[in-house]
């Protein structure tokens, strides 16, 4: 069995799928990569493999530095560095002709203070806070440094974050990446912060977990996990091959079931029975279509958009069918067992994690995790999309720039 290869691999960590979505976008074998990363990554927490796991910091924007291969001068970068043109700045004013107002600023503080670490490849993170965003807050009558970069707020007991105070920016690491040029570089997960300099002015945190401590799972906690990945082992053998490779040859669909997922994600409530989903599923494209075919004015506008229609319904047959309820039992499945491991990996860290609602502050979980496989070369993201996918989508939840 692999660990967690197939997910990425040696590939830019520009974006990773949900565990559950590998259903969706990988067919026969992503199916089996995304039970068998589960399966790894229980075995992991029970003590019984080797692998390595990173808290997924809920930062932004993400930064790429280091030393440009082909001159060896410094620069900060956003994830334009792997386009085929590579977008890569190495002075102020070329971030000020690509971009303004906060972001600018935050990019030209990464480019004013991590030549301080002496990065000496090319390393990739994502930027927590800046001066400005440091507060003293008190939250449930304990006092914290806290900073609020997107939709978490990090925590910190005050009397533990001077380090914090003093700095101007804070960056957690997680990818180093090798190569003559961007476009054939390669990505490992984990950065050797220890390899950098020491400077007051930086926060560096590493994002890798360094021990489980109270996450390793109890003979029962792994006996209940076991359970649900053989649920999943049978209803993946009951679903049609030629359904999930459809439907990984077909990624206008893949997005569109993701879609259509996600509305249940932003209202807050849980998947209906996998029978009415695929019913619901198939409304809400021909909906999707139609609104698309009022807003075409010309007949040919109109023919184009019943056209992508007719071809998208087309999957639809009665075999399919019968495959989707069984591939949404299998991701309701899937989830399951993800969240088991997921709340007990919330366990691990000193930084508290709350949300800022309209009410008060809430209590909430880590972003997510990457889990690693021992070589650094694979990772797949676990994240509770009911708690934070819907924090992120609420409108009752305030996110860092909010006033």
């Amino acid at each position: 069995m692999k660990d967690f290869q197939g997910f990425i691999t040696e590939q830019k960590n520009t974006h990773m799928t949900h565990i559950e979505d590998k259903v969706l976008y990988g067919g026969v074998d992503g199916t089996r990569e995304a039970i068998n990363a589960l399966r790894s990554l229980r075995d992991m927490l029970a003590g019984k493999s080797s692998g390595s796991l990173s808290v997924k910091w809920d930062g932004a924007p993400a930064i790429f530095c280091g030393k440009d291969p082909s001159d060896g001068k410094f620069f900060v970068a956003k994830k334009g560095i792997f386009a085929k043109n590579p977008k890569v700045y190495k002075t102020n004013s070329e971030i000020n002709k690509d971009m303004s107002g906060d972001l600018a600023a935050k990019m030209k503080e990464a480019l004013k203070y991590l030549p301080d670490l002496g990065i000496t490849g090319v390393i990739q993170g994502d930027f927590l806070f800046s001066k400005k965003d440091v507060k003293t807050q008190t939250i449930d009558g304990q006092k914290y440094t806290t900073f609020h970069p997107n939709t978490i707020i990090y925590a910190i007991p005050y009397d533990q974050a001077q380090e914090v105070r003093n700095a101007q920016i804070g960056i957690v690491w997680h990818t180093t990446y090798t190569g003559s040029d961007f476009a054939s570089m390669r990505a490992s997960y984990g950065v050797n912060i220890n390899a950098l300099n020491k400077s007051s002015k930086v926060w560096s945190k590493n994002a890798m977990i360094k021990s489980f401590g109270s996450a390793t799972l109890s003979s029962k906690e792994t006996s209940d996990v076991t359970t649900l990945l053989s649920k999943c082992g049978t209803l993946f053998n009951s679903i049609s091959g030629s359904t999930l490779r459809e439907l990984e040859g077909n990624q206008i669909l893949a997005q569109h079931i993701e879609q259509y997922n996600n509305t249940f994600v932003r209202a807050g409530s849980l998947l209906p029975p996998s029978t009415s989903h695929v019913n619901g599923l198939i409304k809400w494209i021909d909906n999707k279509y139609k609104k698309e075919m009022d807003k075409r004015k010309t007949d040919k506008g109109k023919k184009t958009q019943q056209d992508k229609l007719d071809v998208l319904m087309k999957f639809f047959s009665n075999t399919n069918k019968k495959s989707l309820i069984k591939m949404f039992d299998l991701q309701k499945t899937i989830v399951l067992a993800k969240l088991k491991l997921i709340n007990k990996l919330n366990s691990i860290g000193k930084t508290s994690t709350f949300v800022k609602t309209t009410k008060g502050y809430k209590v909430a979980g880590a972003e997510g995790f990457v889990a690693i496989d021992k070589l650094g070369n694979g990772a797949v993201k676990l994240v509770d999309r009911m708690e934070f996918s819907y924090n992120n989508f609420s409108s009752d939840v305030l996110k860092g720039w909010d006033k």
